[in-house]
């Protein structure tokens, strides 16, 4: 009897690590708000690292997080860093890109909880009156992400992060 339950188990393990491995190697989050101002309002929100207390979904959750501006004073070559309690960990994050006021490219590599290097993109386009902010960030998807991502969906978790950001940039835009 417990060989063959050892047995299922083991095929069970075997069968996740298997499909696992058919999973893409890459992964993409993205949301998108609409925002009545124009994206000269906006943008400087985004493009500058300064300025992401006022939004950012993670600055709130460790008052006591270091944060290091490093580079440009905003805009291409800005960077930020910051150490935080577990629920920000750890990194570094750069402006690579910059299409004032439509697009900004940032390089992001996390250090903690989990070593990672992605890439965040916001694109700005107007509509009439409106503005349409999208926040998207895309990389790579290692085997042992794959095998987390069975059992917890990224875009969800991340999502939301993604939509909180969003509503906070569309409450500071719109005062």
């Amino acid at each position: 009897m417990f060989k063959t339950i050892a047995l299922v188990v083991a095929a069970a393990i075997a069968v996740v690590l298997i499909y696992a491995a058919t999973r893409p190697d890459t992964f993409r989050v993205e949301r998108a708000i609409g925002i009545k101002a124009p994206p000269e309002k906006i943008f400087p929100l985004i493009a500058d690292f300064h300025n992401w207390g006022e939004w950012s979904p993670w600055e709130k959750l460790d008052p006591a997080m270091k944060r290091t501006h490093s580079g440009a004073a905003s805009g291409k070559g800005a960077a930020y860093a910051w150490d935080g309690n577990n629920d920000v960990g750890a990194g570094r994050m750069e402006i690579t890109a910059v299409t004032a006021p439509t697009q900004l490219a940032i390089h992001l590599d996390f250090a903690r909880p989990f070593e990672s290097h992605n890439v965040a993109e916001f694109t700005l386009q107007s509509q009439g009156d409106a503005t349409n902010v999208n926040w998207a960030m895309r990389g790579p998807s290692p085997y042992l992400a794959k095998v987390m991502g069975l059992f917890c969906n990224m875009d969800k978790m991340i999502g939301k992060d993604f939509e909180t950001g969003l509503a906070n940039i569309k409450a500071v835009a719109e005062k």
